[in-house]
C-alpha cells in the first residue's frame, strides 16, 4: 500500500512538473526577408524581449523566407517580419519590426493588461 502512494505522488509529480513546463516554455517564429534594416531591427527585438523576460524558456527560430520559402508558405505569411508564437497556446501573429515592447509583452501573455497601464492616473478633488 505505502508501494502504490509513492508512485501516485510521483506519477501526480510528473504531472505537474510536465504541466508546468508546458506553460512556461515559449516556441516563437520569426519571418524574416534577409537582412534589411526592419529584419535587423526585429531580431534584436524579440531577442531583447526573450532574453529579458523568457530567460531559459524559449526556443527563437529566425526563418529568412528568402532562403526558405515553403516554410513561409506553410504558415501563410503574407508580410514581413513576423513572428508566429506557437507555444504556449494561443497561437499569435505579430507583423513589423516588434517595437512596441508593451504590445508585444500583452500578446505574448507576458504581461497582463492591467500590468502593462501601470498604475491608475491619481485623482484631485477641487
Amino acid at each position: 500500500m505505502a508501494k502504490r502512494k509513492v508512485i501516485q505522488s510521483s506519477t501526480a509529480e510528473f504531472k505537474r512538473r510536465l504541466k508546468k513546463g508546458a506553460k512556461g516554455k515559449y516556441v516563437l517564429r520569426l519571418y524574416v526577408t534577409g537582412m534589411t534594416p526592419r529584419s535587423v531591427t526585429a531580431i534584436q527585438n524579440i531577442k531583447t524581449i526573450c532574453e529579458k523576460y523568457l530567460e531559459g524558456r524559449y526556443d527563437l527560430d529566425v526563418v529568412d523566407i528568402l532562403k526558405q520559402p515553403v516554410l513561409a508558405r506553410g504558415e501563410q505569411i503574407v508580410a514581413v517580419p513576423t513572428l508566429v508564437k506557437k507555444l504556449p497556446l494561443p497561437l499569435r501573429r505579430f507583423i513589423g519590426d516588434l517595437t512596441d515592447t508593451e504590445r508585444i509583452l500583452l500578446g505574448l501573455d507576458i504581461k497582463k493588461k492591467n500590468e502593462a497601464k501601470g498604475p491608475p492616473p491619481k485623482r484631485t478633488s477641487g
